[in-house]
């Protein structure tokens, strides 16, 4: 009898680890069940309807920095395949990628339904089965194998059983049934809600680099960060969120926001840059010429910020004024309120505890032949492709000891 493979989750790790499991062993039947109708959602809308497959990363040691929790027992995984084998495994099958300046990778056709039939066409060409509206109720060990109950009063018997099912409360519950540790699940990767937003006119602005932080904390992240109507966002605000997912969750999404809009300029020299502008720009009016290379409608609202009026001219700026324009461009508080979730990347932390996952197959300590790939596991990353690069990984290592007969 051949190797019965199974794969909970239609999503890009199931997939994946379905595609790999085929490959290694093509006498195994592999199986993919998808509770909705509708397989690789995730991947149809990440990266905006891009796909942001990867990122231009190819150090392990460097990689496994972008992940705030699961940094550690990457580390392995990522010697035996990473962003590089990614690229290949998809130049194989006829789709280049392209890196962009901050080093995201999409496919040449800025498309994610090119990585979706690249996906689709690898699973046929392996006889991966897909079963559509396929919803599990419980899962159960019997007799050495897994005994799935379907919605419909089907069962499922698998030998080898993979869980890629993402942050779904159901999978948490199968595994914890079966043995694990469930880290409480909460959101990663959001923007911040802030109270009474007086830079909402602002909406759409962003400023190339920029430090944000939390006071009090030593949470603190930087890089392009936008404003829109409700607060911020952009990536220094989404990595924010990322670090720092467990201790706003503690704190119920309430605390203060520093941002430092000038990060590259230390005190004593932002406040050299601002005396220089007083003397070579004397006669202008603050609001038309700033030497920080800000937007204007932002340096303009920041100057309000600082109880200045947009009119004055240089030459009339006090020294008051000049410390206090530095403090706010340095040390711009906001009072957080809230998040809203970062609907293209949703993402989530916490999941199945690391230290009963063997990293080197992907595979429960605690129950042989049950394997997990991709975000039910207690791992997520920071914007820009790391979060699928995780599930390309784990799933790959999943799909090459599934298919291990013994």
């Amino acid at each position: 009898m051949s190797l019965k493979c199974v794969v909970i989750g239609g999503g890009a790790a199931g997939f994946f680890g379905a595609i790999a499991c085929a490959q290694k062993n093509p006498l195994a039947q592999v199986t993919i069940l998808e509770k909705t109708r509708q397989v690789l959602a995730k991947v149809r809308i990440s990266g905006g309807g891009r796909c942001n497959v990867t990122h231009a990363c190819f150090d392990p040691a460097q990689l496994v920095k972008n992940y705030p929790r699961g940094n550690k027992a990457l580390l392995g995984p990522f010697h035996r395949f990473q962003p590089r084998d990614t690229i290949e495994w998809f130049e194989k099958r006829g789709v280049m990628l392209k890196t962009e300046e901050d080093g995201r990778m999409f496919p040449l056709t800025d498309s994610s339904q090119t990585i979706i039939e690249c996906l689709m066409q690898a699973a046929r060409k392996a006889k991966v089965e897909i079963k559509l509206e396929a919803g599990i109720v419980r899962i159960e060990r019997e007799a050495g194998q897994f005994k799935l109950f379907l919605g419909d009063g089907e069962c499922h018997y698998a030998d080898r059983l993979l869980l890629a099912t993402g942050s779904h409360p159901l999978a948490f519950q199968w595994a914890a049934a079966l043995g694990h540790t469930i880290v409480p699940p909460v959101p990663s990767l959001f923007t911040f809600n802030i109270q009474n937003f007086s830079l909402k006119e602002l909406a759409g602005v962003s400023v190339e680099q920029a430090e944000a932080k939390i006071e009090g904390t030593a949470l603190a992240q930087s890089g392009p960060l936008l404003i829109t109507h409700w607060g911020f966002s952009g990536p220094a605000a989404l990595k924010l969120s990322a670090w720092g997912a467990r201790d706003l969750h503690q704190k119920g999404y309430k605390g203060t926001l520093v941002i430092n809009w000038i990060p590259q300029f230390l005190a004593d020299r932002a406040l050299s840059t601002l005396q220089q502008g007083r003397k070579k720009l004397a006669r202008r009016s603050l609001g038309s010429e700033n030497p920080f290379s800000l937007p204007r409608q932002l340096w303009k609202a920041l100057l309000i910020r600082a109880e200045i009026e947009a009119e004055k001219k240089w030459v009339n700026l006090d020294n008051a004024s000049l410390n206090r324009l530095v403090q706010r461009l340095q040390e711009d508080r906001y009072l957080i309120e809230g998040k809203s979730t970062y609907k293209q990347e949703f993402v989530t932390c916490g999941g199945v505890h690391l230290d009963e996952i063997n990293f080197k197959a992907m595979e429960s300590r605690l129950c042989p032949h049950l394997y997990f790939a991709g975000e039910i596991l207690d791992i997520d990353g920071v914007t820009g492709g790391f979060n699928f690069q995780n599930a390309w990984t784990t799933s790959w290592l999943a799909g090459q000891a599934m298919a291990i007969e013994e």
